[in-house]
């Protein structure tokens, strides 16, 4: 089986400013790992996404945290994939546990935001995971596999070997709570085989999945060292230019 080049990015969500998210990105630009070896992202708010695009360097690149599922129309305050890919985002956030909580993201409309963001030529991060009681019930196989087979309803082969899964489990998001790395590998090795299931062609073997929940520097290590985790999705820690490179370093160690 071909390594998959792993990935590291960033969900900024609410926190910085413009002149902080430049000073940001002035700062990694240069200290990244090659993109031959290590794909790095950051996604923030829409309002200064062209701001960060346009300073990105050759191997850093900018991501959205959502996008409209219609390509146009009357959506007050909604971004189009059309708009994203014509500033030159590269990856957008879809179905992250905070936009089906806050914005009651159906899986039906994550399947529909998928795709979207294929048609106009985004790589989308799809975003699944539990919550505590279908973790402490013991059903989060069953959960999961449920996001990921809707989630993907009318995608091609090719389509999906360009998606990139992350595993979230909500219980570990913002609360400093983690999964294990044997709980991690353990969900993350079942969203695999479910896509094995669906797809053909070493589909499955080709697909990134990220792990995401309360990743910091002192955890990352452990969790890449698992077979099927090739990557994370980082919130808090992201926020820090140290820390994120620290963890871009550590993938391209031990992944690379």
């Amino acid at each position: 089986m071909k390594m998959r080049k792993p990935i590291i990015a960033g969900n900024w969500k609410m926190p910085k400013n413009r002149d902080e998210a430049l000073q940001f990105i002035y700062n990694v630009n240069m200290n990244v790992p090659s993109r031959e070896y290590v794909e790095t992202a950051v996604c923030a708010q829409a309002p200064i996404l062209r701001d960060l695009v346009k300073r990105q360097g050759d191997h850093l690149r900018i991501g959205a945290q959502n996008m409209h599922q219609k390509t146009e129309g009357a959506f007050t305050g909604e971004v189009s994939a059309a708009v994203l890919k014509n500033i030159g985002v590269t990856y957008v956030i879809i179905g992250h546990s905070e936009r089906r909580e806050h914005f009651y993201e159906t899986d039906e409309l994550v399947n529909q935001k998928l795709h979207q963001a294929f048609r106009h030529g985004l790589t989308p991060i799809l975003c699944v995971g539990e919550p505590l009681e279908v973790r402490e019930e013991g059903t989060t196989e069953e959960y999961v596999k449920k996001q990921v087979q809707k989630a993907l309803k009318g995608l091609g082969d090719e389509q999906v070997r360009d998606l990139i899964v992350a595993y979230e489990p909500i219980w570990a998001i913002g609360t400093g709570k983690t999964a294990s790395s044997e709980q991690a590998e353990e969900t993350i090795a079942m969203i695999r085989k479910t896509l094995s299931t669906l797809y053909d062609g070493g589909v499955a073997d080709a697909v990134r999945i990220l792990y995401g929940g309360s990743v910091k520097t002192h955890n990352i290590e452990e969790l890449l060292q698992e077979e099927n985790i090739d990557g994370a999705l980082v919130g808090g820690a992201s926020l820090k230019t140290k820390d994120f490179l620290a963890m871009c370093e550590t993938a391209q160690k031990l992944k690379a």
